[in-house]
């Protein structure tokens, strides 16, 4: 199963995720210091049944990633996310 990350700002420089799977809320936290602080510890509470996440900051998906890489390269695809999600605000404006 492929689920999905979605990440938003929360206040005070703090972020909340939930993962979702085929649109039914699965789990969720909050008050994280940053957006690769919500992909490791949604990564961590996936069960065996999933080989891949989605990745959405701010609504926006950035990409899909396989389990392997949500572990090794978190921070990369935290800036990612941000980076995709800027520049789509920016296009909009």
């Amino acid at each position: 199963m492929i689920v999905r990350f979605h990440i938003d700002p929360a206040e005070q420089g703090q972020y909340d995720y939930r993962v979702t799977y085929e649109g039914e809320d699965l789990y969720a936290d909050a008050g994280l210091n940053s957006i690769e602080d919500c992909i490791v510890a949604a990564t961590e509470g996936l069960g065996r049944d999933a080989l891949a996440a989605e990745i959405a900051y701010k609504g926006v998906i950035s990409g899909t990633y396989a389990l392997a890489s949500l572990a090794l390269v978190s921070a990369q695809i935290a800036q990612h996310a941000l980076q995709t999600t800027e520049a789509i605000e920016e296009a909009l404006k």
